[in-house]
């Protein structure tokens, strides 16, 4: 098919996210390099381009052919896309006197163009710190917000547009009716982009793929892995695919006896399970760092997997490694050629990707996101309790288990305490590592929580305190590393949280429950709980969810009995500024 839209990719961690909302709307759409030539995408009804980690004054930034702005065809920038359209047509694009992560709200300046049918103040999705101060000449002002000036800017007589926030991502309530605007009113666009046609096309491109092999699996019983099992059944029928559970010691409770009963269900006539757990908990032994520990998980994992293969001789060119990973998964691996390293996928380390250049990979959901994975399975026939699970990470609770050398106590600042243990956040598009806030008391809404975030350059997260055994001062981080007592300690803890959400109901409010063991706490009791629910649709961009206060009574009064727990907080952070999980 034609693309009717073009998304110019500058590096964003949204930037597939913005295709695939285009898509949504009926509109058949690609992505392609922001350097894409003018020449090459004649025939477009309009442009797009991405937002992305860099300032438009660094050497080697993202730019465009300057053809495109002078080409007549509609562009809309998008965060980034907007200060690169006003730096080169004039415009000022200024450092920010501090970043905006998360919620913002937004004041119109009108309604005519691309916020035609939106009307009143609007709350919108901001990541980002640079900013668009003037805008360049024959443009208007079309939005702003309390710290940037040109939050949406645009020019009627030449078609093109920019907008500071995201109105791709689920938390701009407004942003599928601006790029309805742009797409329909501005480009003229025609639907013609029916998603339900997609099995199809996936099943014969797996046919493809393989060609005349085989295909092995190392499942993990989560929704990824599970339809991408399930199609290469379609595709090639259950004897030309083979399927093997990893049981690495970092799952959760029932988890392992789960995975076999529905696999069994799903027609898999070559199905095992392998018992790895000493050789995943050996080799991690020591491992603190976030990037350290999933480095290692994939290696573990390329390496038992070897060995699976060589010993069932798998290794004679008759097979290839079928692996469930999904666009989130690469673009925050820096899959994309100018996106900055958020996390590295287990999907992604240096093993699996000599596999991937050797042409032993087939991974047929790497342009699907997990809502779509959810509708490619609902359309397979998928059982609901296997396609309405909550995400669970490949690496395990390993990467829900923060490990640390050091010694440190909590530091008092003026809302709250520093706790001087460092979880991965993303802001600007750009991976960030920095310490926790624990409040003395949460904010009363969303918004303060996301300005207090951004407000400060030292931390990327927020947390409330539930309860503690000792007050905070008397708290300590303390060494502590990936043992077999600590990840049962996690497998137990989790296990509440999961049960009392499932019993109480709260599971269907939210989109994820990361249960996350941080090392804070005293000799008798050296681990703390953060609970961790999330909002999302994709993964992409999350809400934290507030947990009713009946529900946090109890869940607290039951893991405060756990033996080694020290205390209990509740993550109140959005992506951005935090990514979901804490590694």
């Amino acid at each position: 098919m034609q693309p009717q839209i073009t998304v110019l990719d500058a590096g964003g961690q949204y930037c597939h996210l913005i295709a695939r909302k285009v898509r949504e709307l009926g509109v058949y759409a690609e992505v392609a390099a922001s350097e894409t030539p003018a020449a090459a995408l004649a025939g477009r009804k309009g442009i797009i381009i991405s937002g992305g980690p860099s300032s438009v004054y660094d050497s080697g930034s993202p730019t465009i052919d300057p053809a495109l702005l002078a080409a007549g065809i509609p562009v809309l920038g998008i965060c980034y896309g907007q200060q690169l359209i006003a730096h080169m047509l004039g415009g000022t694009v200024s450092k920010g006197e501090r970043g905006e992560y998360g919620f913002a709200q937004l004041d119109l300046a009108g309604e005519e163009t691309i916020f035609l049918g939106v009307s009143g103040r609007q709350q919108v999705w901001m990541s980002h710190r640079d900013l668009v101060t003037v805008p360049p000449a024959g443009f208007d002002v079309l939005a702003r917000t309390d710290t940037c000036p040109v939050a949406a800017m645009g020019s009627a007589a030449q078609k093109i547009f920019g907008v500071q926030f995201h109105p791709e991502v689920a938390h701009t309530p407004s942003g599928k009716t601006i790029l309805s605007n742009f797409l329909f009113e501005i480009c003229g666009c025609e639907k013609d982009w029916d998603p339900a046609g997609q099995i199809l096309a996936v099943e014969e491109h797996i046919r493809q793929v393989a060609a005349h092999r085989n295909i092995f699996f190392f499942v993990s019983g989560g929704v990824d892995s599970t339809v991408a099992y399930t199609l290469c059944l379609k595709a090639l029928g259950p004897e030309r695919v083979h399927g093997t559970y990893v049981d690495t010691g970092m799952m959760r409770e029932g988890e392992t006896e789960f995975v076999r009963e529905n696999f069994a269900r799903l027609g898999a006539r070559a199905f095992q399970v392998v018992d790895a757990r000493q050789d995943f908990l050996g080799a991690l032994a020591g491992a603190t760092e976030p990037e350290r520990k999933r480095h290692i998980i994939g290696e573990k994992f390329v390496e038992v997997q070897e060995k699976i293969l060589d010993s069932e001789h798998y290794l004679d060119g008759q097979w290839i490694l079928g692996q469930g990973t999904i666009y989130p998964d690469t673009i925050e691996s820096g899959g994309s050629a100018k996106a900055d390293l958020i996390k590295t996928h287990h999907n992604r380390v240096e093993g699996i990707q000599k596999l991937i250049e050797a042409g032993r990979i087939i991974e047929p959901l790497t342009q699907f996101y997990k809502d779509e994975v959810r509708a490619i399975g609902r359309q397979l026939g998928l059982a609901p309790e296997l396609l309405e699970r909550h995400p669970f990470p490949g690496p395990g609770l390993a990467i829900r288990c923060l490990c640390t050398d050091e010694i440190a106590a909590p530091q008092r600042t003026g809302n709250g305490w520093i706790i001087p243990v460092s979880s991965v956040g993303v802001q600007g598009d750009s991976r960030t590592y920095k310490p926790v806030l624990a409040l003395d008391a949460p904010p009363s809404s969303e918004e303060d929580a996301a300005a207090i975030i951004n407000s400060r350059t030292d931390v990327n997260r927020i947390v409330g305190t539930a309860v503690t055994c000792r007050p905070m001062s008397a708290l300590r981080i303390a060494p502590a590393h990936l043992t077999a007592d600590r990840m049962d300690r996690l497998r137990r803890v989790d296990a509440i949280v999961r049960n009392l959400c499932v019993n109480s109901g709260f599971e269907k409010e939210i989109w994820q429950f990361p249960v996350v063991l941080i090392p804070l706490g005293i000799p008798a009791r050296p681990d703390s709980v953060v609970l961790r629910p999330v909002d999302s649709v994709d993964g992409m961009t999350a809400r934290a969810v507030r947990i009713p206060a009946e529900l946090l009574g109890t869940m607290t009064r039951m893991l405060m009995e756990v033996e080694g727990i020290a205390g209990v907080f509740y993550d109140l952070t959005n992506k951005p500024p935090g990514t979901i999980e804490w590694e």
